[in-house]
């Protein structure tokens, strides 16, 4: 389709991008700063890419359309929000994707069309005006990167453009244009900008994020637990994560035990909020993870906690709830325990609470009070944003229930718990609950 009065035909701008998943996402940048690293860098590209072009397109009344790969459209709106148009990328090679992309757009009346990706943190509005401008007069626009791609392609009318390139490869740019030479299309080169795809290129954009640093800091309030400790240790490793143990003064061998793990251990005074809050600000991740000692994670628990970050609303998150005791009655509390976890949005702390460092820093971290510091912590967070239980279980042991028996510990639960919504002092509810002696 060529047209001389474009002016007179809306304008759409397509950026191409991909949902991130630890793994799986900017996987040549995983050695460096590791699968959730990769994939939050991909996140904080793509909202930065979008950040500039929604900018750009509201002043000039431009369609924008996101079209993505990986995910779906449930989570695309839950991280993007419903403003933005939003459509999956077909099949086959990325030239053909585009290609499908472009067809579209005209068909839909469009008279220039801009299709970029959402690796280029140097985008600026002026590359997106200049592009415009020089559709006006030129019928190609390409944005050349250092790798030998480009950045950024802009038609105002249908060309054989896709086929026979060598996708993927340093020959992409000048394969392009010999093949738009060969048809006569006026083409204007934009200014040459990098991609970050490639350790090389992270350096020259951030040196700083080079340096490896942990995605999730784990936090394992600790005290008597040298029988558990290990094995909850041994079950939360992850390349993406760092695991400090605070030690709130153990009589055993829980701090050596914790040492021979290979973990940062600090010491503390005997109190679990007291604790957390140490081992909070010792930690170096974007995330924190409550753990209890004797509570053991899942399996992938790193991307259920990335993919409930993702949702910009959600300022804390746990996981379901379950036990080692396989009996009838636990498996009902286990069940009513999940009913009120998932409907009252309130998680008690060996669900493993988790949320960004920035927003507990932002609450002053757990509330100094002897007893269900999780509960009072949750009540600050939740004025804040959302509360997300990601769909998968950590196993914490049933020992309190042993000991003081399943429908005493169910009734002081409750108390508790009734007591923290009446408005009950701290201090007194804490004259109902007595930890069991470790053992």
């Amino acid at each position: 389709m060529k047209s001389s009065n474009n002016r007179f035909l809306h304008d759409r701008l397509i950026i191409f991008g991909r949902y991130p998943v630890p793994g799986k996402t900017k996987t040549r940048l995983i050695p460096t700063i590791g699968p959730a690293g990769a994939a939050d860098l991909q996140r904080r590209l793509t909202e930065k890419t979008l950040e500039t072009v929604n900018s750009f397109a509201t002043e000039r009344s431009m369609e924008v359309e996101f079209c993505f790969e990986g995910g779906n459209r449930l989570k695309m709106r839950r991280w993007l929000g419903s403003d933005i148009i939003l459509s999956e990328q077909g099949q086959g090679d990325l030239g053909e994707r585009m290609e499908v992309a472009f067809l579209e757009a005209f068909r839909a009346g469009c008279g220039r069309v801009v299709l970029m990706g959402t690796d280029i943190p140097e985008l600026r509005s002026d590359h997106l005006k200049e592009t415009l401008y020089a559709l006006m007069e030129y019928d190609l626009v390409l944005g050349p990167s250092t790798d030998g791609g480009y950045w950024l392609i802009g038609l105002k009318h249908t060309a054989d453009l896709f086929q026979g390139v060598s996708w993927g490869t340093e020959k992409v740019l000048g394969q392009t244009v010999a093949l738009a030479n060969q048809q006569g299309i006026k083409i204007h080169l934009l200014q040459l900008l990098s991609d970050i795809d490639t350790e090389e290129d992270l350096s020259r954009w951030r040196p700083d994020e080079t340096v490896r640093s942990p995605y999730l800091s784990i936090i394992i309030p600790a005290l008597n637990e040298g029988a558990n400790i290990e094995e909850t240790i041994n079950r939360a490793r992850s390349d993406d994560t760092e695991i400090i143990v605070v030690d709130g003064g153990s009589s055993d061998d829980t701090v050596k035990r914790s040492i021979m793990a290979g973990v940062q251990v600090e010491s503390s005074l005997p109190s679990r909020a007291t604790q957390q809050n140490m081992g909070a600000k010792q930690a170096r991740g974007k995330v924190l993870l409550f753990l209890h000692a004797d509570t053991h994670l899942p399996d992938g628990y790193v991307l259920h906690i990335f993919d409930a970050l993702m949702d910009p609303k959600t300022v804390v998150g746990a996981f379901r709830f379950k036990t080692d005791l396989n009996h009838p009655l636990m498996k009902v509390i286990e069940f009513v325990t999940n009913i009120r976890s998932h409907y009252l949005r309130l998680p008690y702390g060996d669900q493993c609470l988790f949320m960004r460092k920035q927003v507990f820093d932002s609450v002053s971290g757990f509330p100094q009070v002897p007893i269900s510091e999780d509960l009072f912590l949750i009540r600050l967070l939740a004025k804040r944003g959302s509360v997300s239980i990601v769909p998968a279980y950590v196993v914490t042991s049933a020992r309190r229930w042993r000991t003081l028996g399943l429908f005493r510990t169910t009734l002081v639960n409750q108390i508790i718990l009734a007591g923290y919504y009446l408005g009950v002092p701290p201090q007194r509810l804490a004259s109902f609950y007595r930890r069991p002696r470790r053992k």
